[in-house]
């Protein structure tokens, strides 16, 4: 099982053909509605942001990016995006990766960042680490003189064979005591990927342990190559996706539940089609949402009546059961003009509606990627509409999620922009 990202990977031959595309596409927005917030413009400050933003409590936002980062090697950054009174955002560089020898303070971050309760930030990097470059997890403390200061918590692929799991994709969550989990795309027992956890020892220092390694049965039915963030029930159980793997060889949603023994119990509840899947999805990237009832919300990347992904649900049924739905399939309209090919996943609404970004489609011939709604209606089914069409200038090709500030406007990253959207 192969776990290249082929549809995530930068490499010299995209970013070409982007900055073809920046300099003869001009742009198109309702200025009422998006605003670009920065712009990354050169390696000092970071380029390609892959991943969702986080705010902190004063209404700073930070984020990562996969590349940039000079005088180091140009092997990412993490940034912080300040609001000025005049309403434009400054951009300020936390940490540059690759800044120490053998890049073993990690290097090339795919996901986003998380804050403990103490203003620390915790990510993960897909590469660097040390001689292998397998991945490390991080963490950047505040200085009293406003620099950070980055530990690596944890170098994957430590142990023999890869035990412990290699490129992890995905971000970190904690639990209510402080541990940190997350899942690498490769590596553990039968390197397909892990769901891994993070404690914190007395002396400072972190342990990791892995909680499950895919691709334990048979033609790998459990799943494997997992992409994605996890994420907590009220209970304690995690939930996320692969992929790949599952009985239809195309990815599958997941649950762990924890035993009494600390071990835990992995369940696919979900297997995706391979091709054709007209019926259903494949190969989803993003982590997925529970609502209050306990439904889960995602997105996959393929699959679909068109080919280019779905929005799904999936509901608990009594006899521990999941019943999937497909609520929207992508380029569905004219020239997808509904987008196509979501890399992201979901948020909700105070209201109950959802809202994601796509990779690609969008109005026009040469669209690059839509922000999209979906609401509920009367009928039973959902109705998508899109908030915002990429075209090339200033934003294009959104790799990350959404996240609301707290009046409703949206905030998310493109390929070479951060932006704001007021609905």
């Amino acid at each position: 099982m192969s776990h290249a990202k082929s549809s995530r990977a930068v490499g010299p031959a995209l970013l070409v053909a982007l900055i073809l595309i920046l300099v003869v596409v001009p742009g198109a927005w309702a200025a009422s509605k998006y605003k670009t917030l920065t712009k990354f413009t050169h390696t000092k400050d970071g380029k390609s942001p892959l991943a969702s933003l986080i705010f902190d409590r004063a209404g700073n936002l930070y984020g990562t990016t996969f590349v940039g980062g000079w005088p180091a090697k140009n092997d990412g950054t993490v940034f912080k995006l300040t609001p000025n009174q005049d309403g434009s955002w400054t951009e300020s560089v936390l940490y540059r990766f690759c800044s120490r020898r053998d890049c073993r303070d990690g290097a090339r971050p795919y996901a986003g960042l998380v804050f403990d309760q103490a203003g620390n930030l915790y990510g993960t990097t897909a590469d660097g680490g040390g001689i292998d470059d397998h991945g490390v997890v991080f963490k950047l403390t505040p200085n009293p003189d406003g620099s950070w200061t980055e530990s690596v918590l944890h170098r994957f692929c430590s142990l023999r064979n890869c035990a412990d799991g290699y490129t992890p994709y995905g971000g970190l969550i904690f639990d209510q005591t402080g541990n940190l989990y997350g899942t690498t795309g490769g590596g553990g027992a039968h390197n397909n990927g892990t769901v891994f956890k993070l404690a914190e020892n007395q002396d400072g220092s972190w342990s990791q342990s892995v909680l499950y390694s895919f691709c334990s049965l048979t033609n790998c039915a459990d799943g494997g190559g997992p992409e994605a963030t996890l994420v907590f029930d009220q209970v304690g159980n995690l939930y996320g996706t692969t992929n790949g793997g599952g009985r239809k060889n195309g990815g599958t949603v997941f649950k762990l539940t924890p035993n009494q023994d600390g071990s835990w119990t992995e369940k696919v509840l979900h297997d995706f089609c391979t091709f054709p899947c007209h019926d259903d999805g494949q190969g989803p990237h993003a982590a997925v949402i529970l609502d209050g009832a306990g439904n889960l919300y995602g997105t996959t990347f393929e699959g679909g009546a068109h080919e280019a992904g779905v929005v799904f649900q999936l509901t608990p049924n009594a006899d521990g059961s999941w019943t999937e739905r497909v609520l929207h399939n992508f380029c569905s309209r004219s020239n997808c003009s509904d987008g196509g090919n979501s890399e992201a996943g979901l948020i909700f609404d105070a209201s109950g509606n959802l809202y994601g970004t796509t990779l690609y489609g969008g109005e026009y011939y040469f669209s690059l990627g839509v922000v999209f709604k979906l609401a509920p209606n009367a009928k039973g089914g959902w109705t998508e509409t899109v908030l915002h069409t990429f075209l090339g200038n200033p934003g294009s090709y959104p790799y990350g999620g959404l996240i609301f500030d707290g009046v409703g406007n949206l905030y998310g990253t493109t390929f070479n922009t951060v932006f704001r959207i007021t609905p």
